[in-house]
């Protein structure tokens, strides 16, 4: 069994910039070419390469959080959410940023994405986020089968 908070001193001594959307990528779910993978006691944390794209990513997750919340029946005194909850955030948020900028891909690429989205819309915060996070409200966790391990 590991110790978590030395699991957590040596995931911070290797992963300087985690990825924010850390969570996706490990889900399969979206991919990002600037991600790059890390095993520690046998779990998989992700950090980014390049500390700009870091950072839009970061104020991709902010604006997604916040513009998701009314959807989400969130209030603002809710600073932890659970894991379904950042899940929907996550994924949902690429689905429909995906679904304005890049409709023909196979699956959200975060770094085209947010590139894109500056290219068009100058700031993220500009970005028509009420089609966005219509993603949002209509992503669903997959379902387990049955006999899956828990």
């Amino acid at each position: 069994m590991v110790d978590e908070t030395a699991f957590r001193h040596t995931r911070e001594d290797i992963n300087r910039l985690p990825c924010v959307f850390e969570r996706a990528l490990l889900a399969r779910h979206a991919t990002c070419e600037l991600a790059l993978s890390h095993q520690i006691a046998e779990r998989e944390s992700i950090a980014c390469t390049q500390a700009a794209a870091h950072q839009a990513c970061s104020r991709m997750s902010q604006l997604l959080r916040e513009k998701s919340s009314f959807a989400l029946h969130l209030t603002a005194t809710q600073r932890i959410l659970p894991h379904v909850m950042m899940m929907k955030i996550q994924c949902g948020g690429l689905d429909g940023l995906k679904a304005l900028l890049d409709a023909d891909a196979a699956a959200p690429q975060i770094d085209r994405l947010l590139r894109l989205a500056q290219e068009r819309y100058g700031d993220l915060a500009a970005l028509p986020f009420s089609e966005i996070v219509q993603g949002v409200a209509a992503w669903k966790a997959r379902r387990r089968h049955h006999g899956a391990p828990r």
